[in-house]
């Protein structure tokens, strides 16, 4: 039964961290939504999207969450007409980043309650095995 506690507290702490990233990653993207490229018509910040993984702990014989990877987002970049701004290229034109504030927010949402999910799961595991060890204690 430990073992399987283990197991638990193990796949939980992985997907803290797996979240833990996402998080960065989606306000890091929300920090730069309204980047624009340093030079005239230069390219913007562009979003980054985290992909995730299993991975087996032979240990443990269980199936954690990595990430696999922090990727750049291929969408286009916004365009608008602003020829006064620093950024504009020679027709007048800014890229701009290609962050929707509504999909991060959604996204911040979500890994936020998986966060909360794997954290209340590692403390009824605790619990588990608090109490496991005082019953083999009054044993």
């Amino acid at each position: 039964m430990i073992d399987a506690l283990q197991a638990a507290l193990r796949v939980s702490a992985s997907a803290l961290a797996a979240q833990s990233t996402r998080l960065r990653v989606v306000s890091e993207n929300l920090a730069n939504a309204q980047s624009t490229g340093q030079a005239p018509g230069a390219d913007p910040y562009a979003r980054k999207v985290v992909t995730f993984a299993e991975e087996l702990d032979r240990a443990a014989g269980v199936d954690l969450v990595q990430v696999k990877r922090i990727a750049t987002d291929r969408a286009p970049f916004r365009v608008e007409f602003d020829p006064g701004h620093p950024a504009a290229d020679d027709a007048g034109y800014v890229k701009l980043p290609n962050v929707n504030v509504l999909i991060e927010m959604a996204d911040m949402r979500e890994a936020n309650r998986s966060y909360e999910a794997n954290l209340q799961i590692i403390r009824q595991t605790r619990e588990m095995v608090s109490r496991t060890i005082d019953l083999l204690r009054s044993s």
